[in-house]
C-alpha cells in the first residue's frame, strides 16, 4: 500500500515545489548557483566586521572610512558598467558570461586578504598612508568581485528562459548564499571572540589577517567549479555593433525607457538605502548606544537564521501569488523590528534586541526576495522594446546608479557621524552626547524605517505579473519565428503599460524589414 501511494505523494510535493517537466532540466541549477557561495558569502564578513576593523583596529575616523566607501563605491559603479558592456560584446566558445567568473576568481583571492591586513602600513601612524592603502585595496577588491558577479547575474536569463524556474534558481541561489554566509560568519566569529565579544582593538590585527587568508582560500573554489559545470551557449557567432560614445549613452538611455525597469530600479534603490544605513551603523550602535557588543556574534547568528527562515515562505508565496507578494507582506514586519531598535538604550533587556533582530531580518527577506526574482524578467521587457538580449546592460545600469548613489550616501553617513560628535577613540556610551545619540539613531533606525516604507509602497505598485511575463515571451517568440504577432487590443494595451511605450514605437510592433 505504501508503494502505491508514493507516486501520488511525490507528485504533490513536486507540485508544491513547482518542479515541472524532466528533472534533467534542473541539473544546471546547482552548477550555476554554487558560485553564490562566494558571490553571496564573501561580502558577509566584510559587512559584519570590516567597519569596526577599519575604525577600532586600524584607527580611521568615520569621516575617513565614509570617504573610502564613497570613492571606492563610485569606482566600483563604473567598473560594473564597463563589465556589463564587455560581457554583452564577448564572443567566446564558453559563452558571453561564465569565462569571467573563472578569470575574476584569481585576483579576488589576493584582494580579499588585503582587505584584512595593511602589511605594516597602518602601524606607521600615518592616517594618509593607511587611507591610500585601503583605497587601493577597495578598488582592487571591488573590481575583481565585479568581474565575477556582473557576468554571473547577467547569465541567468540566457541559461533559463522559464518564468517560474528563474525563481527556483533564486531560492537555490539564496541557499548557496547562506552556505557562504554562515560558514564564513561562524569561522570569523569564533576566531574573533565567539559568543562573548570584547571591543575590537589594534591588538586584534593578527586575528583579522588569519581570517582573511582562510576565507580567501575558502571562497576560491565555488566560482571555479561553476565555470566548469554550468554550460552556456557559445557566443562566437554573435553580431557585435561597433562602440562609440553615442552608442554607449544610447544603450543606457534605452534601459531607462523601460517602465518595468524604472519601477524595479526604484524598489531596489530604496531597499538598498535601507540596508546601507542599517549595516553602516549597526556596530557603532551596539557599542555606543546599546552597550551590548558582547552579544554581537549571537545576534548575527539569530539574524542569519531569521532571514533564512523567511525563504520557504517567500518561495511559496512567489509560487502561488506572484513575485511581489513577499515584499508587500514581509516589509511591515521589518519596519516593526526597526521600530523596536528606536527605543533601545543601555538599560534595555537583551531580549528586546533579540526580538528586534528576529523581526527585522525575517522581514527584510521579503523585499530582498522580490527584488531578486523580478530582475531577470526585466530583460524580457527590454527585448520587447529593443529586439535584443542585453542582460549585461540591464544588470549593470541599475548597479551603476545604485552604487553611485549609495557610495555618496555612505560617505555622507561617515561625515554625519563625525558631525554628530562620534569619536572612535571614545566609543563607550558614557562619552556620547545627546546629539551623537540622535545621530546614531537617525542612521540606524529612523532613516531605514522611511526607506523600508517607500520600498513597501513601490513593491505594491509593481505592474508585471506572471501572466504578463508569459504573454511577453509568447509575442517575442512569435515575432522571431514568423515575423508577425497575433495579439488582442487588450493584451497590447497591457504590454504598453508594462513597457511604458506605444506598441508601434517598440521592436515588437515595428514593421518587418527584409
Amino acid at each position: 500500500m505504501e508503494e502505491k501511494h508514493t507516486p501520488v505523494v511525490l507528485k504533490k510535493l513536486a507540485d508544491v515545489l513547482g518542479i515541472e517537466g524532466d528533472l534533467k532540466e534542473y541539473k544546471k541549477m546547482p552548477a550555476y548557483t554554487c558560485a553564490n557561495i562566494t558571490l553571496g558569502g564573501a561580502g558577509y564578513p566584510i559587512n559584519m566586521y570590516h567597519q569596526q576593523y577599519m575604525s577600532f583596529v586600524e584607527g580611521l575616523q568615520t569621516d575617513k572610512t565614509g570617504l573610502l566607501s564613497m570613492i571606492g563605491g563610485c569606482v566600483d559603479a563604473v567598473s560594473d558598467v564597463a563589465m556589463g558592456l564587455i560581457t554583452d560584446r564577448t564572443r567566446s566558445k564558453y559563452g558571453k558570461h561564465r569565462i569571467y567568473v573563472l578569470i575574476g576568481a584569481f585576483p579576488f583571492v589576493l584582494s580579499y586578504v588585503m582587505k584584512w591586513c595593511s602589511f605594516g602600513v597602518s602601524g606607521m601612524g600615518n592616517w594618509k598612508a593607511t587611507f591610500l592603502y585601503y583605497l587601493i585595496t577597495s578598488v582592487f577588491y571591488s573590481t575583481s568581485y565585479t568581474m565575477m558577479s556582473v557576468p554571473h547575474v547577467a547569465m541567468l536569463p540566457t541559461i533559463e528562459p522559464h518564468y517560474f524556474r528563474r525563481t527556483q534558481y533564486k531560492i537555490v541561489e539564496y541557499m548557496m548564499n547562506s552556505v557562504g554566509q554562515v560558514s564564513s560568519f561562524v569561522f570569523m566569529g569564533l576566531m574573533l571572540g565567539g559568543f562573548h565579544m570584547e571591543d575590537p582593538s589594534p591588538a586584534d590585527r593578527q586575528k583579522y589577517l588569519f581570517c582573511g587568508i582562510v576565507l580567501a582560500i575558502w571562497f576560491f573554489w565555488s566560482p571555479v567549479l561553476s565555470f566548469f559545470t554550468c554550460p552556456e551557449p557559445s557566443s562566437l557567432g554573435m553580431h557585435v555593433e561597433p562602440v562609440d560614445w553615442k552608442y554607449f549613452f544610447h544603450e543606457y538611455y534605452l534601459v531607462f525607457k523601460n517602465r518595468a525597469f524604472r519601477q524595479y530600479f526604484l524598489i531596489s534603490i530604496f531597499n538598498s538605502f535601507r540596508a546601507s544605513f542599517y549595516s553602516y551603523a549597526d556596530q557603532y550602535f551596539m557599542i555606543s548606544i546599546a552597550n551590548k557588543y558582547e552579544h554581537f556574534n549571537t545576534l548575527n547568528i539569530v539574524a542569519g537564521t531569521s532571514e533564512f527562515m523567511g525563504s520557504p515562505a517567500n518561495y511559496l508565496l512567489n509560487r502561488y501569488f506572484g513575485k511581489r507578494i513577499s515584499g508587500t507582506l514581509f516589509t511591515p514586519i521589518m519596519v516593526a523590528g526597526l521600530s523596536l531598535y528606536a527605543f533601545v538604550t543601555e538599560k534595555t533587556p537583551s531580549i528586546i534586541l533579540f526580538l528586534a533582530t528576529v523581526l527585522y531580518n525575517f522581514g527584510f527577506s521579503g523585499p530582498g526576495f522580490a527584488i531578486e526574482t523580478i530582475q531577470p524578467d526585466i530583460t524580457d521587457v527590454d527585448e520587447l522594446i529593443t529586439g535584443r538580449r542585453r542582460e549585461g546592460v540591464i544588470a549593470t545600469f541599475r548597479s551603476f546608479v545604485a552604487k553611485t548613489i549609495n557610495s555618496f550616501m555612505t560617505g555622507i553617513l561617515g561625515f554625519s557621524l563625525r558631525f554628530f560628535g562620534y569619536d572612535v577613540e571614545r566609543k563607550e556610551p558614557r562619552f556620547q552626547q545627546p546629539k551623537t545619540v540622535f545621530g546614531l539613531r537617525l542612521i540606524f533606525t529612523y532613516c531605514p524605517i522611511v526607506f523600508g516604507l517607500l520600498t513597501w509602497y513601490l513593491v505594491h505598485k509593481f505592474t508585471m505579473t506572471k501572466t504578463d511575463h508569459e504573454e511577453i515571451q509568447r509575442v517575442i517568440k512569435e515575432r522571431r519565428e514568423t515575423g508577425r504577432v497575433t495579439i488582442s487590443p487588450e493584451q497590447k494595451k497591457r504590454l504598453e503599460v508594462i513597457a511604458g511605450q506605444k506598441w508601434d514605437d517598440m521592436w515588437i510592433g515595428s514593421p518587418v524589414t527584409d
